[in-house]
């Protein structure tokens, strides 16, 4: 596996820091990676997923969003609309650079950002989300407890897996102005369902709400007693795999470029 950290301008010019995992081969196809909320592109499941898709020949861009991890922006002034502008953002580079995405995958909220964002990006072919919240404003009861702070005082501070998050009642609005249901529904693109019947961070029947609002073709994959966050090495292998042996039928066969 070839590796190569670089970085591109966001939505609002800021800096975003960016991984690109290349196989050591010829690149069948390039495939765009959106992290989980308030997570980043080195995250467990993001990593291990990526490295493990380019030994099938799919190169995967993985980032931080606007002011997570390396990334440069106030993660305060973000909201689930910048996120869909950073994908974009990145698809655009990856086009420039390399060669358009066909395959996007998400994770838990980044799954709700690429279903959101497909429609956007005419080369892609299919999307994976994994964990994924029918409705951004899922992610508010991460911190139910401090949403009347939120609305009255316009913010607040929130620990979230175990760090210190400022959360704007912008961030609030916009999540419930999204209509992902209708966006789900003319994705016109191959979608893959991922999720675990025993998530207890999104609820399966967030996936079967995806699965039903979209049209065929689509596919559905259990993933069993495996956590949110897919902590486990072969939890994130599996999907790899997985995810792999289903958008073959989708993705560009020609092989990609590199420079």
């Amino acid at each position: 596996m070839k590796m190569e950290r670089t970085e591109f301008p966001g939505a609002d010019g800021q800096k975003l820091s960016a991984r690109l995992d290349a196989p050591d081969g010829p690149v069948r196809a390039f495939a765009l990676f959106a992290h989980c909320f308030t997570c980043g592109k080195d995250v467990f499941a993001a990593s291990r997923i990526a490295q493990a898709l380019t030994e099938h020949g799919i190169a995967v861009l993985r980032f931080d969003f606007t002011g997570l991890g390396a990334s440069e922006g106030e993660f305060a002034n973000t909201n689930f609309s910048s996120n869909l502008a950073d994908l974009l953002a990145a698809s655009n580079f990856l086009r420039q650079a390399y060669q358009a995405p066909s395959l996007l995958i998400g994770h838990s909220l980044g799954g709700a950002a690429v279903l959101a964002a497909a429609i956007d990006m005419p080369e892609v072919r299919a999307v994976v989300t994994i964990g994924a919240p029918s409705d951004p404003s899922h992610v508010a009861g991460l911190f139910r407890a401090h949403l009347d702070q939120i609305e009255s005082a316009g913010e607040a501070e929130v620990q979230l897996a175990g760090r210190p998050f400022r959360i704007k009642k912008q961030f609030l609005l916009d999540a419930s102005e999204q209509n992902l249901t209708d966006k789900i529904g003319r994705l016109r693109r191959a979608l893959l369902v991922m999720h675990s019947p025993r998530d207890d961070t999104v609820d399966i029947t967030n996936a079967m709400q995806i699965f039903t609002a979209a049209k065929h073709p689509k596919s559905f994959i259990s993933l069993d007693d495996a956590d949110h966050l897919l902590t486990r090495k072969s939890d994130a292998a599996y999907v790899a795999n997985m995810i792999a042996a289903w958008s073959e039928r989708y993705i560009a066969t020609d092989a990609a470029k590199m420079p």
